[in-house]
């Protein structure tokens, strides 16, 4: 078997590759990246490398010439057609490569009526592949617990959680889980070739309230909770790039639209999901 990884070297990639190389032997995995250079510790463990770019239909169908399951993680630009672009392009040299199956990294955020700037993507995708001849499964990730931790000494010195989603409950995943999750998925046929879709979540989800009393015990400083605005939160982070996007984010969250869990990750696993004061306990030093 040859399963190809893109975004290898991404945050998330790079999760999968090493859950990936716990299942399967390394010359049986395939590291698509935009940069090689940057991807020569895969190569010095075995993997096979190859340059992939999303917009490139040409190069994506000689990276993925002889793939057997092609895991498909997509950028992070929030430029809606790009990212649908990039699909499609993917999509067109999978055809022109002959590969059969392909594994969909998704989000949650996907009902229609979410606000999100990225929700038509996430909505479009099933619909194109449900129409499709390919074999797939989806992973639709909850939000991710792994950027709590970086944000941690900035609450503690605003001393409050400033997400604006009122009391509505969010609900989380931490990457190394959904990595687990997403290899052990690629390795069974019968969980993946028959266009099932998969929440991976925690076990529970939490209000901000909850989520600011956990963070109080695990960092020993007192962190509540006490929203911005929409338009103040997008103000806020604006330098980052993303303050209008997030801002769309959190409004979904508050209406209810990102707090649903499933018990999805130990169908796929066997095992529990690290729960959210376990994993901040374990990575808060480390900061």
């Amino acid at each position: 078997m040859k399963y190809t990884i893109t975004g290898a070297t991404g945050h998330l990639g790079r999760l999968v590759v090493q859950a990936m190389l716990q299942l399967v032997a390394p010359n049986e995995i395939r590291a698509a990246v935009h940069t090689p250079a940057k991807a020569a510790h895969l190569m010095a463990q075995g993997l096979e490398v190859v340059t992939a770019d999303y917009l490139d239909v040409s190069l994506m169908k000689t990276a993925l010439v002889g793939t057997d399951v092609l895991i498909y993680i997509p950028s992070k630009t929030y430029d809606l057609v790009q990212r649908v672009t990039e699909l499609e392009n993917t999509l067109a040299a999978m055809q022109q490569a002959q590969v059969k199956k392909i594994i969909f990294v998704s989000f949650f955020a996907d009902q229609a009526n979410n606000p999100f700037r990225m929700s038509a993507y996430y909505g479009y995708v099933p619909r194109r592949l449900a129409a499709s001849e390919f074999d797939y499964a989806i992973v639709k990730n909850a939000l991710y617990a792994d950027p709590l931790v970086p944000y941690l000494p900035e609450l503690i010195q605003r001393h409050n959680i400033i997400y604006p989603v009122g009391q509505q409950p969010l609900a989380f995943i931490t990457q190394q889980d959904s990595a687990a999750a997403i290899a052990k998925l690629a390795v069974q046929p019968q969980l993946r070739d028959h266009g099932q879709t998969y929440l991976l979540s925690q076990m529970q989800n939490y209000t901000m309230p909850q989520l600011a009393e956990i963070m109080t015990t695990v960092t020993g400083e007192p962190i509540g909770y006490q929203p911005v605005t929409l338009a103040e939160f997008a103000a806020i982070y604006a330098a980052e790039g993303d303050g209008q996007e997030l801002a769309s984010m959190y409004h979904a969250g508050a209406l209810g639209l990102l707090a649903d869990v499933s018990t999805d990750f130990a169908r796929i696993t066997g095992q529990q999901p690290q729960g959210m004061r376990e994993f901040l306990a374990a990575n808060y030093r480390t900061v």
